[in-house]
This record gives structure tokens, C-alpha cells and sequence, in this order.
């Protein structure tokens, strides 16, 4: 069984859908199909928000326990974005801003919602993973807070939390302005916790990158960095300033693009520290 990880922006996302969208007798059957009426009582005294509250709090509670569904064995966090995807549609009537949230929210998770075009069969939404296994979104964004809590980089941790809740929100243009400042301060900390006295003395970010590849930390021969500046890291940069943060300039593919490459690339270097260290 493949585990699919999902953040806490997604979790809350579909809780709010199902509050949103469902009775007391869908929630309870809901709540029955997840196996949780020993914790949520079919109680129709019980408004759907605190039984949606109560289903919150189980998730945060017992997310990774796994249950029965009709898509197969999953995780209760699963299980619960499952329900809430399947009150997703493909209408432009019905794109509302509970939807929009969540649609936003699995973006960054790395998921998209596939509906059938043809309504008529009645097949519901599904779950769709849009990238490799390999690539599990979630748990890089997990290891890089834990890294760059281990390292004590917190300005680059407070530029990482911003750039996400700019994305949950929908503000592009402030997501990929907080995530280029994100790396910038990141290849930054790093380069003050190898040689704090020689970053201190560099007088750009660009010079602190450079510094880096001086060293050894950032690979020549791989092309993260060169002398001609046809490498990953300026590549990187170059496409991360691309319609700066100009509102109206960019689009949410784009800019969860860039939060996604931002942390694969944040987790490959800062395990490179971790393991250096």
C-alpha cells in the first residue's frame, strides 16, 4: 500500500469542504463509512461544524491509522481528502472559494483532482498523484522545517512559512517573492554556518553562492555551479525572478511550480550540510 502524505493546509482544506457541503445524515454516514462514530455521535443536537471540528481533531490525532474504503486500505487523512474530493466538480458554477482552497492546497501536496467529462456516467472525482512517487511533497517539506530547524535558520524558515501561505491563499505574487527570498537566505545561512567570518566579509548573496562553490560545497563538476553562469543555481534564480512580484504577472501552475523545485532543491542541500557536519 502506498502511503500518500498529506499537510495540514490539505487536511484542513477538506475538512472545511465537508463542512460546507454535506447534512447531518451524509456527515454521519460518512463518519460511519471512516469507522469514527465512537468519536463523532450521530447527534443531530450536534451542529455539522462540531462534528467537523471533531473530525479535525481525530485526523490530528490518528491520521496515520489506516481503514477500509471502497478505493482499498488508506490512511484516515486520506480517507478524509478522498471525501471531500469527491464533492469537487469541474463546473465553473461550483467553484467556490472552499474549492479553491482545497484544489490549491493538493496543488502544493503535489495532487490533482481528474473529473470525467462526461457527467452523464456519474463516475466521481478522483485523486491523482501529479508527480513521481519519488517526489513526495509533503514529507520534503516536513524534512526541510526539520532541517532548517536543526541549523536554527529561522529568517529562512519564516520566508519558507510565508511562501506557503501565500500559495494556500492564492496570492502568486507573493508566494514566488517569499520563495526566492527563501533560497537566497537559505544558500545564505548555509554559507554563515560553514564560515561565518568569510560570509560576513562577501557583500552579495550571489558572492555567498559563489564562495559556496569556492569551497567545495557546491559541485563544479555536477554544474551547480560555474564561472560562466550557465548552471543550475543561477538557472535556478534566474527562473525564480522571472515577472518578479508583480501582481497579475503570474499564474498558480507556475507558482507552485517554483515552491515544489524550491523544496527539492532546499532538501538536497541541506542534507548535504547535515551530512558534511
Amino acid at each position: 500500500m502506498r502511503v500518500n502524505h498529506f499537510t495540514r493546509p490539505t487536511i484542513a482544506a477538506a475538512v472545511a469542504m465537508l463542512d460546507g457541503s454535506l447534512s447531518q445524515a451524509k456527515f454521519d454516514q460518512m463518519v460511519f463509512k471512516l469507522g469514527l462514530e465512537a468519536s463523532i455521535p450521530f447527534d443531530s443536537s450536534l451542529s455539522v461544524s462540531k462534528k467537523a471540528a471533531l473530525l479535525a481533531r481525530e485526523v490530528a490525532r490518528a491520521g496515520e491509522t489506516v481503514v477500509p474504503t471502497i478505493d482499498g486500505r488508506v490512511t484516515l487523512a486520506e480517507a478524509v481528502v478522498r471525501e471531500a474530493v469527491a464533492l469537487t466538480s469541474s463546473s465553473p458554477y461550483s467553484q467556490q472559494e472552499q474549492q479553491n482552497r482545497l484544489l490549491r492546497a493538493l496543488a502544493l501536496d503535489g495532487f490533482v483532482i481528474q473529473w470525467n467529462q462526461n457527467s452523464s456516467i456519474g463516475e466521481l472525482p478522483c485523486l491523482r498523484a501529479a508527480l513521481p512517487a519519488e517526489i513526495d511533497l509533503p514529507v520534503a517539506d516536513d524534512e526541510v522545517h526539520q532541517l532548517l530547524n536543526h541549523f536554527d535558520f529561522t529568517v529562512s524558515k519564516g520566508h519558507l512559512d510565508q511562501a506557503i501561505e501565500a500559495h494556500t491563499r492564492g496570492d502568486w505574487a507573493a508566494a514566488n517573492s517569499q520563495t526566492r527570498t527563501f533560497m537566497e537566505s537559505l544558500f545564505d545561512g548555509i554559507a554563515s554556518h560553514i564560515n561565518e567570518a568569510q560570509a560576513a566579509a562577501t557583500t552579495s548573496s550571489e558572492n555567498r553562492r559563489a564562495m559556496l562553490a569556492n569551497i567545495g560545497f557546491l559541485s563544479v563538476q555536477r554544474n551547480e555551479w560555474t564561472l560562466d553562469g550557465k548552471n543550475y543555481i543561477n538557472g535556478l534564480f534566474k527562473m525564480l525572478h522571472t515577472e518578479g512580484s508583480h501582481p497579475g504577472l503570474s499564474d498558480d501552475d507556475r507558482s507552485t511550480f517554483r515552491l515544489h523545485l524550491a523544496l527539492v532543491t532546499a532538501r538536497t542541500f541541506l542534507r548535504r550540510l547535515k551530512n558534511q557536519g
